[in-house]
């Protein structure tokens, strides 16, 4: 099979859709298909390095006003070139916003059957950002996600709101987990005691840092005696989150082996977003052994198991997070038996798993679209 992926993010962007999209390219090369990604071009000076597993063509791109660590791509003729040079089979749309839309115009003039994955709540977005604009978002996703062949929703919660709001033919597609990379054994006592030196109990944020996840959220689990927390990530609210979250240890972006150690050298992790159409760094603590506190919302709802993996908690309520991370920080026995029973829950939901999913759907798409050519 030929697949084009058409993302709106690919590494060296660290985010979901980025990582998304580069371990469906990896699955498609490990069972002997051929992709090619497209992608916004990095910032200079930025590369990619050996992590591509096949072709990446970079279309030119900006920073994003405001937020110059997202890349948005301008029109380019690379894009409808690179589905005609592949000889395309499939374009598989990652998020599609803005380069994936003229990817979904491109396949649609070239008679391509199109995949679109839904990863980006625009709505609530534009509520964070302006205030406003919810209406428009939707009519905007609707518009993108109508065109398409498919659309896929990585957890129960976006599945309905897709459907809810009249985007039609939406399946079911959640993401994979890393399980040898993100596993309890890593833990780090050393590390533990340069970021807890007095003993305390560590709870973990991972994530950007940006307005939509709401990480002041965890003033509250500042104020607890015997915790200490701490924040993996970057963006444009590092500067406003050193002043709300005293005694926090703000440690940068970190990726990759590291990351995976910092993961499970936590205690207690914790969520703070509402906007989440799936979480993968819930999942990422899960396979690390770690009992999560998040949001009763989007993705979360899929992945924690209240009273069993982690804490569930009403969104955007700060005294509802200090409360949860209290209960997990005064009672090691109950953190234990929730992290145990985390990282048994996620064992199955490898990457290589989910990718074959992915490929189901592929096949019944191009099935679906050969039966209408007979008829």
């Amino acid at each position: 099979m030929r697949v084009v992926i058409v993302t709106e993010s690919f590494p060296p962007d660290v985010n979901g859709v980025a990582h998304c999209a580069l371990q469906t390219a990896r699955h498609l090369v490990d069972r002997g298909h051929a992709p090619v990604v497209v992608a916004p071009a990095p910032a200079p000076g930025h590369r990619l390095g050996a992590l591509a597993p096949c072709p990446v063509v970079h279309v030119p791109s900006l920073p994003l006003p405001g937020y110059p660590q997202v890349r948005v791509a301008l029109p380019s003729r690379r894009l409808a070139a690179t589905l005609v040079e592949h000889n395309a089979d499939l374009v598989h749309l990652a998020s599609p916003f803005v380069i994936g839309v003229r990817g979904m115009a491109a396949a649609a003039r070239l008679g391509i059957p199109a995949v679109a994955v839904y990863q980006t709540d625009l709505a609530g977005y534009a509520r964070t950002y302006m205030g406003a604009g919810e209406a428009a978002a939707w009519r905007r996703i609707r518009s993108v996600h109508a065109a398409a062949d498919l659309t896929l929703a990585p957890s129960h919660a976006s599945l309905n709101d897709l459907e809810t709001h009249g985007v039609p033919r939406v399946k079911l597609w959640p993401r994979g987990v890393d399980t040898v990379r993100f596993r309890p054994d890593l833990r780090d006592e050393a590390l533990r005691r340069a970021l807890a030196p007095n003993g305390e109990t560590i709870v973990g944020y991972v994530g950007r840092l940006a307005p939509e996840k709401h990480i002041e959220l965890l003033a509250g689990a500042c104020g607890l005696d015997g915790v200490r927390v701490v924040v993996v990530g970057d963006g444009p609210s590092r500067p406003a989150l050193e002043q709300a979250l005293p005694g926090a240890v703000f440690l940068g972006r970190r990726t990759g082996d590291e990351l995976a150690r910092i993961f499970a050298s936590l205690d207690v992790f914790a969520h703070t977003g509402p906007f989440e159409t799936f979480c993968q760094t819930v999942q990422e603590a899960m396979a690390s052994g770690v009992p999560v506190v998040a949001p009763a919302a989007g993705g979360p709802l899929d992945l924690v198991a209240h009273g069993h993996t982690g804490l569930l908690v009403p969104p955007r309520d700060a005294d509802a997070v200090r409360d949860a991370v209290a209960a997990l920080a005064a009672d090691p026995t109950l953190r234990g038996t929730y992290g145990a029973a985390a990282r048994a829950m996620v064992e199955g939901r490898t990457w290589a798993a989910v990718g074959d999913r992915l490929i189901g759907h592929y096949t019944d798409v191009l099935a679906d679209r050969r039966a209408v050519v007979a008829a």
